[in-house]
């Protein structure tokens, strides 16, 4: 079997697409004329599937016969359509929030645990997201999942429960760059919540408990050991001066009898008697 040089398949193949685009071009100026003459005897009735009107944060489109028309999209405003030879696909330019359901991860440290985030993207190139991927939400939406769980997997618990902030940047910078061939933009990923496993709750609630349990009683001792000096230091005061016991007993029925009006019976030191009668004496 011989085979055909490559210059003889090139023109083969350069014959065929000239009379494909000739065909094309012959039944495009076909449906044309139809179009045209249909908008002429339905006038001014073919206004309302003419015209088309995209909002501000709207962009439009447009497929003639299959190809995109020159020009890109169009809006916002009102703009012209040939029925029976245009579609039109409206994108969205504003930004937009997906919720990604809570996947259950397994993390760095062999801890189960269930992550959800938000995710907020908007369109940057109409003709990207329309052309290059069939459903850029879903597909968005599904991206983030799965980086969301490939990021997860690499971090510990603790790093989940304290650094979303981090991991929530990381997330974001494939997200985006995976996205960018889609004309989508990726502005911001948050880390909504974080869902441990009830046995695991338990232990670290009473992990926590017993933490604070320590600090108290460590909080509790350092107490004592500070009144226990202090006293010391007040009785090295009070030995100085044989009265100054007895003054600060008095103080004391002092206090007590300023909170409750009732008759305090006391016993009286003989020692402190017998020391007003020597110097009345004297």
């Amino acid at each position: 079997m011989k085979h055909q040089p490559a210059s003889t398949v090139l023109e083969d193949r350069n014959q065929e697409s000239q009379e494909m685009d000739a065909t094309e071009s012959c039944c495009s100026a076909l449906i044309f004329i139809i179009s045209c003459f249909l908008l002429v005897i339905t006038f001014p009735f073919s206004l309302c599937v003419c015209l088309k009107m995209v909002q501000e944060y709207e962009r439009a489109v447009i497929f003639r016969l299959g190809r995109i028309k020159q020009g890109g999209a169009v809006g916002p405003g009102l703009f012209f359509i040939i029925p029976c030879m245009d579609s039109i696909t409206t994108v969205d330019l504003r930004t937009v929030s997906i919720d990604i359901p809570p996947q259950e991860i397994l993390t760095k440290d062999s801890v189960t645990v269930s992550v959800d985030a938000v995710v907020y993207y908007k369109i940057m190139n109409p003709m990207a997201a329309v052309c290059n991927v069939e459903d850029y939400a879903k597909s968005t939406k599904l991206l983030a999942s799965t980086t969301l769980r490939t990021i997860l997997g690499t971090k510990t618990m603790a790093e989940i429960l304290t650094d979303r902030d981090h991991i929530a940047e990381e997330i974001m910078l494939p997200l985006d760059k995976a996205t960018d061939p889609w004309g989508i933009k990726v502005e911001r990923v948050e880390v909504k919540d974080c869902r441990l496993p009830q046995q695991l709750q338990r232990a670290m609630a009473a992990e926590a408990e017993a933490d604070r349990e320590a600090r108290a009683k460590v909080r509790a001792a350092e107490g004592e050991q500070k009144a226990a000096r202090a006293l010391k230091e007040a009785s090295d005061v009070i030995s100085e001066s044989p009265n100054a016991l007895q003054l600060r007993y008095l103080q004391t029925l002092t206090q007590i009898s300023a909170e409750k009006n009732s008759t305090i019976v006391f016993p009286l030191p003989i020692d402190f008697l017998s020391q007003l009668v020597n110097n009345r004496n004297s």
